[in-house]
């Protein structure tokens, strides 16, 4: 199937070669569903020449007018609550011009057998106007690419398709809202993301978490060294991954074995029990955070 509207794919990355990102995997599994992807590089200074060759690598694999590329500056004075990220999103936002968006992160990867799913969703959305967004199902790996993590605190599915029609991104680049903050009407789709953020090797890991606490809390904040846990939520992936990770998985395998860990215990986890086993009975999660207006 193919729509009849241009499609443009955003997306932003900072550090995306040392912190480990399968950011050149991830832009080319929206490739086939767009007519222009605009990637924002970010960089250390605002004369735009310091990064860690992210955006030369990119530019180098990702060649034609199809692609666009942007310089930005992450300020780190702007540290509060992950702002940044938002931001810069809608940096790549402004210079899309088609009337749809297809929204990724550095982290996150299409399937190739979900793409006529997306492709339905936008040609519905051409056919009701009413209709500003299409939410996807999220899988979060954990440790390895063979083992997720479901649960209440970890969200089960957002905002990656938009219109392009006054809407921006919304606090630490999560989802999107309208200009003056309300929520915007989506319709829920099969499509998956496979996000990857937590798959890495524990010392590229413990290099993110420790970059993301800088852009949450300030550049002079510290955190403990991340090590993984065997702990709550964790389930067996049996399905099959996008092609384009093939590569990408084998090299970033862990050598910890997650199931062989000691489990590691919360009192909260307690809650987090009772609460998935009414999701199960009856699909409602308790408390979840939506961050759009579900129109059935």
């Amino acid at each position: 199937m193919k729509t009849s509207v241009k499609i443009s794919g955003i997306t932003f990355i900072k550090n995306g070669l040392t912190l480990g990102y399968p950011i050149l995997e991830s832009i080319k599994s929206i490739d086939p569903l767009v007519d222009e992807v605009i990637i924002n590089v970010g960089f250390e200074d605002i004369e735009l020449s310091k990064d860690d060759g992210t955006y030369e690598y990119l530019k180098t694999n990702l060649q034609g007018p199809k692609y666009v590329f942007l310089k930005s500056w992450w300020d780190p004075k702007i540290s509060q609550s992950g702002k940044i990220l938002a931001q810069q999103t809608d940096i790549a936002l402004a210079a899309a011009k088609g009337e749809f968006i297809q929204y990724i992160q550095g982290d996150e990867v299409i399937h190739e057998d979900d793409l006529d799913l997306i492709r339905s969703g936008i040609a519905q959305m051409e056919k009701d106007s009413s209709i500003d967004g299409l939410i996807f199902k999220y899988l979060h790996f954990y440790g390895n690419s063979d083992t997720i993590k479901y649960t209440r605190n970890v969200y089960r599915r957002e905002v990656r398709v938009i219109r392009n029609n006054q809407i921006k991104s919304w606090r630490d680049a999560q989802g999107f809202r309208y200009l003056d903050d309300q929520k915007i009407p989506c319709k829920q789709i099969s499509a998956r993301i496979f996000h990857y953020g937590w798959a890495r090797p524990q010392s590229l890991m413990d290099k993110k978490t420790k970059e993301f606490v800088k852009l949450y809390h300030g550049a002079e904040s510290k955190s403990e060294d991340f090590s993984y846990k065997r702990c709550y939520g964790l389930k067996k992936f049996k399905g099959s991954h996008p092609k384009i990770m093939k590569d990408w998985i084998l090299k970033n395998s862990n050598q910890i074995n997650i199931e062989k860990l000691k489990p590691h215990f919360e009192w909260k986890d307690l809650s987090l029990f009772l609460s998935d086993l009414v999701e199960k009975i009856s699909g409602y999660r308790i408390g979840e955070y939506k961050n759009f207006k579900v129109i059935k």
